[in-house]
């Protein structure tokens, strides 16, 4: 598999069933040449796993299954809820 048929692919959190988005990028260690983690750029109201400045960071071995058109992950992802004071 292509890693540009992995970022048509939307990636769905089997925890909660919500859509993340698709794959942005990934992080591939140089040295042993595995994939370590996929890149999905968030719209920052996402917490868990590894969110930083939009982007959420998952761990390969949360990947659950690569299907046809979709991704499965597991793993918390909380709605960061923001509430007016």
């Amino acid at each position: 598999m292509r890693i540009s048929e992995l970022q048509q692919k939307d990636v769905v959190s089997v925890s909660d069933g919500k859509k993340l988005g698709p794959i942005s990028d990934i992080d591939i260690n140089v040295k042993t040449g595995v994939i370590e983690s996929i890149i999905i750029q968030g719209n920052g109201n996402w917490k868990g796993w590894f969110s930083r400045g939009g982007e959420i960071t998952i761990p390969w071995k949360d990947l659950v299954k690569i299907g046809n058109d979709v991704i499965l992950v597991r793993g918390q992802i909380l709605h960061d809820t923001l509430e007016s004071s």
